[in-house]
């Protein structure tokens, strides 16, 4: 295989070692280095498909450091392959730093695309439309998180979440959005894959039951335009001191909407203080 000198950024499976495309495969072959988050991981797929190239270490703390040797390469007219643990670099992973460098001094940046957990999650839901926000890893704060969550509440949002710290993060956005539907990916492509769709209430049961493990993304589904204006009108009600009960009668008399509707969603959202 004939490749131009490059930075070659390639996509690698997030679980299963079978999702990888033969374009991947060869670049891999011909480079002759790999720069890869951790040795260990990569190696497994190195080994696999008996793949020879060197590999060197690159991860977040040492990108800065990394750069002149990676530039070194080029300039001596020897390609390099960029990949991530698992799925897409520079999709909540390193590579940015690289890349921007890379790009200033005049080289190539050649994508091979694969997979990515994000669009993997994507495929195997339904959803209402087609378009989505994908913002990495959400704040580790509460008030962060319900500021995202608030921001981004007519999106189809999609985030990475780590196993010791799902439940607490659902319980969080359960407070102020109980009404929302979640669906949570976990493992995917790997043996024990496991994809849940729910209320966040029922996924918070769900999982209060079973042991977290593995990496996990999530989908918070879009809450319509229509849902957001009563749900607003239902907290500035609820916040002046109205009861559920006289929140369903005035929002129903004032805008036509079922009563009982209503009720139900008031009883559903708590005011945090």
């Amino acid at each position: 295989m004939d490749n131009p000198v490059a930075l070659y950024v390639v996509a690698t499976p997030i679980g299963n070692l079978s999702d990888i495309t033969l374009r991947a495969l060869e670049v891999l072959k011909s480079v002759d280095i790999v720069a890869c988050e951790d040795t260990r991981n990569t190696s497994v797929l190195m080994e696999k498909y008996d793949i020879k190239t060197r590999l060197i270490s690159y991860h977040k703390y040492s990108e800065n450091q990394r750069l002149e040797l990676f530039l070194n390469y080029l300039k001596e007219n020897r390609s390099i392959a960029l990949v991530s643990d698992a799925g897409t670099p520079l999709i909540s992973d390193p590579g940015n730093i690289l890349v921007k460098a890379v790009l200033k001094e005049g080289y190539k940046v050649i994508p091979v695309g694969g997979i990515s957990a994000v669009v993997t999650l994507l495929s195997a839901i339904s959803r209402q439309g087609e378009d989505f926000k994908f913002i990495g890893f959400l704040p580790k704060g509460e008030k962060q998180i319900q500021e995202t969550i608030s921001k981004n509440v007519s999106e189809n949002l999609i985030f990475y979440e780590s196993p010791n710290r799902l439940l607490q993060t659902l319980i969080v956005i359960n407070k102020n959005y109980p009404e929302k539907k979640i669906t949570v990916g976990r493992e995917l492509t790997k043996k024990f894959e496991e994809i849940k769709t729910g209320k966040l209430a029922e996924i918070i049961e769900y999982y209060k039951n079973n042991i977290l493990k593995g990496e996990i993304a999530c989908l918070l589904h879009k809450t319509t335009a229509q849902n957001i204006e009563t749900e607003s009108k239902i907290r500035k009600l609820k916040s002046l001191g109205y009861k559920d009960k006289d929140i369903s009668i005035i929002l129903s008399n004032l805008f036509d909407v079922n009563k009982n509707e209503i009720y139900k969603r008031s009883l559903d959202i708590i005011i945090t203080q």
